[in-house]
């Protein structure tokens, strides 16, 4: 299918699933805002958003979902979840986002039950097929719908029909959740997560699109002493490297603050899945 032809199948699908009440897993990006206008669009009963309040994610997500949820006029339902101790991922395992995606769309199967609502969608689509997404398994075997995956949908036509609608989150770049940042096998916690958030959000203010801190532990012994020393690889576009070279004093300086000891600049740029590459 081409693009035009995509569209007016997503429409009717949407249609179609919005003939009752319907619950769409709402996390504020462009896939699942975009779904959320469809779904707004099309139904002639009630349409609730629901969002997972994790730690795992940048805590201006949440308030952005509930600002696009009333933009669109649907009812906005959040979740909090634990997903370190609930979903059994304190060590990052290889398959994390697998257990993480099976614990959280339980969470929000469970709601729509209470509800009483059959049919719950979320925002996979195209590209997601084509790169290391364990997660997606989760998804099918809890008979969650992904219907831009159903009709070929790439991220990039995702932004170019979110644009027509007018989703505010339709330019905004995708923002994976925290534990990305770190190798499988990283023993996690909250307190570095929260640190790589900072230090992104830092690095976005010198107006970079793609941001990612990735985060090296290594092991190093004084005399008796032994320590971890954390080491901050910094992902950006590259064809902006040369901007972070400029402001590398200021840059530096903020990252160590945070108690990062040494801070490289990665020249391969910006790669999604970062620790999937082979």
């Amino acid at each position: 299918m081409n693009y035009q032809e995509k569209c007016i199948k997503i429409k009717q699908i949407m249609q179609e699933y919005t003939t009752e009440d319907v619950m769409i897993a709402f996390s504020g990006g462009v896939d699942s805002s975009l779904l959320l206008a469809l779904a707004c669009e099309a139904a002639q009963n009630k349409v609730y958003a629901v969002t997972l309040h994790t730690m795992l994610h940048p805590a201006a997500e949440l308030t952005e979902a509930k600002t696009i949820a009333e933009e669109l006029g649907a009812e906005h339902i959040v979740i909090s979840v634990d997903e370190l101790s609930e979903a059994d991922i304190s060590r990052n395992p290889k398959d994390r986002c697998y257990r993480c995606k099976k614990c959280l769309f339980q969470k929000v199967r469970d709601r729509a039950e209470e509800l009483g609502i059959h049919t719950i969608i979320e925002g996979t689509n195209e590209d997601d097929l084509h790169v290391y997404r364990p997660g997606i398994e989760a998804v099918k075997e809890l008979g969650i719908k992904s219907p831009l995956a159903e009709v070929g949908m790439t991220k990039e036509e995702v932004r170019r029909l979110a644009a027509k609608y007018h989703v505010s989150s339709a330019g905004r770049p995708s923002t994976p959740c925290m534990a990305t940042r770190f190798p499988y096998g990283t023993e996690l916690s909250y307190e570095k997560m929260q640190k790589v958030e900072a230090g992104e959000r830092f690095l976005k203010k010198f107006g970079f699109y793609n941001v990612r801190v990735r985060v090296h532990e290594e092991a190093a012994r004084d005399g008796e002493q032994s320590q971890v020393i954390e080491i901050a690889r910094v992902e950006l576009d590259a064809k902006r490297l040369e901007l972070a070279i400029q402001n590398r004093e200021e840059i530096c300086s903020y990252m160590r603050s945070l108690g990062y000891r040494y801070i490289t600049l990665d020249l391969d740029g910006f790669h999604s899945g970062s620790y999937d590459r082979k």
